[in-house]
């Protein structure tokens, strides 16, 4: 396992190193369990004679050489560095292990053809697994990288290749010298891809493009879209940043089996190859592709030129990179509403995970990697970007992006902080953000605001103000700027007839310029999704809602309203089946068809998550009869109908809601005309009548022989563990708790073990998980351990001793912290399940 450096240790090797370049060349001809690295590094050291390590991780045959001394790898992966010159040549060769799990090298065999793919994931401290390297973001340097692949492969990385010579057994390739970069940030790409090649160009630079993919899931490659949304996205950030894009080429590479959902590898940008759509897919998935394409370019500058210091910054990247994608995908491209998405979905997860017991600030304090680990999450991604979005709000977008061009030429190549970018925003601004940066990033937890006024005899406001609260355990009171939105009914629609843009801070802030306005049918507080709060509605406005949400002709104001109730939901303050009732009223008046998707999957969640086996399966089956109502009143084989088709499917439950499943399966359109059934609808089909007891592993073995390919794999391995019978969950079980699948393959089986249907034939082994735990903390590799933990924590619907089993074991086993804080979101999902459960109010 690789080691688990400390933010001490990281600081003293800064302290003492320069580090100039890496020079490395890989030998991907040795087999299929190893290939040969040889790295030279060639560093400075500021106190001649003191000693450093560098790492490595599942490498073995070490031969080490340190300016002509031999040296011996410690048997933890770190190699000790003793007597160190001012100048130090560092040579160190050895075989390392290609991962199956997605950090390091990681190795991939197609099913279909036996092709073999690689691709490299270094990110948080993988880079070890490849090269022998100092693993830490602010010791950057330059790379050269020479590789030896067989013959028929293409070799991509972060520079352009020099030359590629024949070589005894394959090919050889050279690649052009780096701009400095962090460890993380190398990247390798190698197989017999299939390429599209494309170009950008404006008055800044010229680009070279291009997209790969497996070869033989180049029928389904939309390259060219791919490729549009990224010239796009130059042209908009090359005008945003002031800057051209500084590294060359950029290569985009959709690779299989990938943990994340890309990465920003400076020039080699790698993609989960689940953004090539092999079936038919909504505008929820482009739209979610082009964000996260319009993500990692925004990296180049924020992230890859400019680089944090250490992980505690970590939000300086993703924050930001989840705000500029926003921006760009509505500055750039057709999907223009990217903020209504950015409302409803990327809030939403961030308020969830800020209420849960183990919220951290979105500037962190990070220790050690295995902390870092743990924080990719929607408090680093989301609350942080949503928190840019409130400051961009205050200060003006005009002066935020000019701040980000002082801090782009201030800092290009090095490293930063968080004290940088307030340096750089505060020349620019004239404003000491020292107090916003203490209120917002270095504190926990959502407010609240609320709306609290009179109305007089002639029905005009008498008294206005907004009251923000907090949660006991986060006290923070923020500075806010919010607008304030009033809005009445005009004909069937509910129009915003007036508007105030406002700073409010503190416990109460009266807003007298609304005093006289006549009372509206709906106050909406934080209107246009400014800031970063929840909302509550007035008694008189939360019955507008409930009546006529969809009636709000405004995208963002009802997918703000949509945020609301779904927040009273998981607040025990709305019955989950009158949120399911609420959807299928008012969805199809959203046209954001992400917000639709999100939509229709809450209602879903919030039937089989939230209510008891009972009202369960009623709520299922009167979501999934107007599911299907919508499905058929939709244009046949558009989106939209898709989006209701995928929803009926998850949510049949009577006898003849699975008969048209069956028939969709065995007879494809005919059953809901218009719906295309194919490769990944007929999995969605086969997996719902497998969890209700309507398909058995024959058919579960006819469907993978029918599709082979490797998500037919990860599908037939999501089916197996669905089985519901006490033999075939035991089966699973132990496949999931022996070590040997594939990561994908064990997030697959994980998915469809614990569905909430079976909680009775699956209650025993609640126990069993915390045991697995105490075993696995040590042995596992950390993303084994840490899909495990998440997604085989018990269901709350399930024991009763579920919270003391938690604690029991928390005690006992004294997790560490990365894992500790795993478990403790489990049982707070739990908790909260527990009390929807136990408080029906508002009536469904």
């Amino acid at each position: 396992m690789a080691g688990n450096l400390t933010r001490d240790e990281a600081a003293r090797r800064s302290q003492l190193l320069t580090v100039h370049s890496y020079d490395i060349e890989l030998d991907l001809t040795t087999g299929p369990e190893a290939f040969r690295s040889t790295t030279v590094v060639r560093f400075a050291c500021s106190q001649p004679g003191a000693t450093v390590f560098i790492e490595t991780t599942d490498a073995t045959g070490h031969q080490i050489d340190l300016d002509g001394t031999p040296l011996s790898a410690d048997a933890d992966g770190r190699i000790t560095l003793p007597y160190l010159a001012a100048e130090n040549t560092l040579r160190v060769v050895a075989d390392f292990a290609y991962s199956g799990t997605g950090q390091g090298l990681h190795r991939f065999v197609d099913p279909v053809d036996e092709r073999v793919y690689l691709h490299s994931q270094f990110a948080t401290a993988d880079a070890q697994r490849v090269f022998a390297c100092f693993d830490q973001p602010d010791l950057k340097a330059r790379y050269t990288l020479t590789v030896t692949a067989p013959a028929d492969w293409e070799v991509v990385s972060n520079s352009p290749e020099l030359a590629v010579q024949d070589v005894e057994p394959g090919r050889r390739w050279k690649f052009a010298e780096t701009e400095r970069i962090s460890t993380y940030l190398a990247a390798i790409v190698a197989g017999p891809y299939h390429v599209v090649s494309g170009e950008y160009r404006d008055d800044q630079a010229v680009i070279p493009l291009r997209a790969l993919c497996r070869q033989s899931l180049a029928p389904h490659f939309d390259a060219e879209e791919i490729l549009e949304i990224t010239r796009q996205g130059f042209g908009y950030f090359h005008t945003t940043f002031g800057m051209a894009y500084p590294f060359g080429k950029y290569d985009q590479a959709f690779v299989p089996e990938f943990n994340l959902g890309a990465m920003e590898n400076p020039g080699c940008v790698t993609f989960t190859e689940t953004y090539v759509f092999r079936s038919r897919v909504t505008d929820a998935e482009r739209e979610n592709r082009a964000a996260t394409i319009l993500h990692e370019m925004s990296h180049m500058w924020f992230g890859d030129l400019v680089t944090m210091q250490w992980w505690d910054d970590l939000w300086l990247n993703e924050s930001f990179a989840t705000y500029a994608a926003a921006s760009a995908l509505v500055g750039s491209t057709r999907y223009k509403d990217a903020w209504v998405t950015f409302a409803d979905n990327a809030k939403a997860r961030a308020y969830r995970q800020d209420q849960l017991s183990t919220t951290h600030p979105i500037a962190a304090d990070i220790v050690d990697i295995r902390s870092m680990e743990v924080n990719f999450d929607a408090i680093t991604y989301h609350k942080g970007a949503s928190v840019l979005k409130q400051l961009v709000a205050t200060i003006g977008p005009d002066t935020f992006f000019a701040a980000l061009r002082r801090y782009f030429a201030r800092h290009a190549w090095s490293t930063a902080t968080l004290a940088d970018l307030l340096t750089a925003l505060k020349e620019e601004t004239g404003r000491d953000l020292t107090g916003w940066s203490a209120d917002w990033l270095e504190t926990t937890g959502p407010n609240t605001l609320r709306a609290e006024f009179t109305v007089d005899e002639s029905g005009t406001y008498s008294s206005f103000a907004v009251v923000q609260t907090a949660p006991a355990e986060h006290p923070t009171l923020r500075p806010h700027r919010i607008a304030v939105g009033l809005y009445e009914f005009k004909g069937s629609e509910l129009l915003r007839r007036h508007r105030a843009e406002v700073d409010i801070a503190g416990a109460r802030t009266e807003l007298t310029e609304l005093i006289g306005q006549a009372s509206a049918d709906l106050v909406l507080v934080n209107d246009d999704d400014l800031t970063y709060a929840k909302v509550d509605l007035d008694e008189a406005s939360l019955g507008t809602v409930l009546a006529s949400l969809g009636q709000i002709s405004d995208p963002l104001a009802q997918a703000i309203c949509w945020t609301i109730l779904w927040d009273l939901l998981r607040d025990a303050r709305l019955h989950p089946s009158r949120y399911a009732a609420l959807v299928l009223q008012h969805v199809a008046a959203m046209p954001n068809a992400t917000v639709r998707r999100t939509l229709l999957n809450q209602a879903v969640a919030a039937a089989k998550q939230y209510l008891p086996a009972a009202e369960r399966v009623g709520t299922l089956s009167t979501l999934a009869d107007g599911l299907l109502n919508l499905a058929a009143a939709q244009t046949p084989g558009s989106p939209e109908q898709l989006a209701y088709a995928r929803a009926f499917v998850a949510s049949a439950t009577s006898p003849e809601q699975l008969a048209v499943l069956q028939a969709l399966l065995e007879e494809g359109s005919d059953a809901v005309p218009g719906v295309v059934v194919d490769a990944d609808l007929r999995w969605s089909l086969l997996l719902r009548l497998v969890v209700t007891g309507q398909a058995a592993q024959e058919q579960i073995d006819a469907e993978l022989q029918r599709d082979p390919t490797d998500k037919g794999r990860l599908n037939a391995a999501a089916c197996t563990a669905a089985l519901p019978t006490p033999e075939a969950k035991a089966a699973a079980w132990q496949a999931i708790v022996g070590g040997e699948q594939p990561l994908g393959t064990l997030k697959a089986a994980l998915g469809g073990f614990g569905a909430p249907e079976h909680v009775a034939l699956v209650e025993d082994r609640a126990q069993a998980y915390f045991d697995v735990l105490t075993t696995v903390v040590d042995t596992w590799p950390s993303e084994r351990t840490q899909s495990f933990a998440t997604a085989a924590f018990p269901s709350a619907l399930g024991s009763a001793d579920l919270p003391a089993m938690t604690e029991r074991y928390l005690a006992e086993a004294q997790p560490p912290a990365w894992l500790r804080r795993l478990v403790l979101e489990g049982r707070d999902e739990a908790v909260r399940a527990r009390t929807i459960l136990a408080n029906p109010v508002l009536g469904a």
